[in-house]
């Protein structure tokens, strides 16, 4: 039996992990999906209050609050911020890291820091803007959803505390390596934000070659747009369950 706890990416909330819950739950493992502050059914909390290290608490309380040891961390899109800093702090809890078409930092570098200086500018105009200082989702269309499950996310995104997108993250790249990492790049189609990070993903020197060294890393390639846990939750389940099964280094 594994511990998966599966961390969204921004705007979404628990509620995304749905179809993939009920299939890793039914295969015998505990599953936990929480909701990080200030979004989904915890929307009631936003507040220019949050920060990024108030999510690094969120899911970090989950493993403690649970008393989890051998877990896989499933992180999506933002949390790949989250996964890298439990990584960092709390990386003798960790089995298995899988980042889904997540943020990948280098040191000092923070969710922005990767993105072009449109969508930066843009985002931190509607936060500045705002009450919460927080900046609106985007049209799911662009995660390559369409009909319903377009229409689901849509209904159910929030806002995103905006004080977590510029915030830089330190760490220490040989801990962090240390955890076995799987990248899940969904590749139909492509999201434009991640670019920088799927190509630091397939490069040997990336994190001055800690990347590829460690606990080992791999990247997977999956035929989805940036939400696979809703457009295809049965590739992305089999994918989490091939990382719970393995613990020797990728090659």
């Amino acid at each position: 039996m594994a511990n998966f706890v599966l961390v969204h990416g921004a705007w979404h909330g628990g509620w995304c992990w749905q179809r993939v819950v009920a299939p890793l739950a039914s295969a015998g493992h505990r599953v936990y999906a929480p909701t990080l502050t200030g979004v989904g059914e915890r929307a009631h909390l936003l507040s220019s209050l949050i920060t990024l290290e108030t999510h690094i608490a969120d899911v970090a309380n989950v493993l403690e609050a649970e008393e989890l040891e051998s877990v896989v961390l499933v992180v999506h899109s933002y949390a790949g911020m989250l996964g890298t800093a439990i990584a960092d702090r709390m990386g003798a809890r960790l089995k298995h890291l899988v980042y889904v078409d997540a943020v990948v930092p280098k040191p000092g570098e923070s969710w922005s820091s990767t993105q072009a200086s449109a969508t930066r500018e843009q985002r931190l105009a509607a936060a500045q803007a705002s009450a919460e200082y927080s900046f609106p989702a985007p049209d799911p269309a662009v995660f390559g959803l369409a009909g319903s499950d377009l229409e689901w996310v849509k209904r159910r995104q929030t806002p995103h505390p905006g004080h977590t997108y510029q915030a830089p993250l330190d760490f220490d790249v040989a801990r962090v390596a240390a955890v076995p990492r799987t990248f899940v790049d969904c590749t139909k189609p492509p999201l434009g934000t991640i670019d920088v990070v799927r190509r630091r993903v397939r490069d040997p020197k990336f994190w001055d070659g800690a990347w590829q060294g460690g606990g080992g890393a791999r990247v997977v390639e999956l035929p989805t747009g940036h939400d696979p846990m809703i457009s295809a939750p049965g590739e992305l389940t089999r994918l989490l369950l091939d990382a719970a099964g393995r613990s020797d280094a990728y090659s």
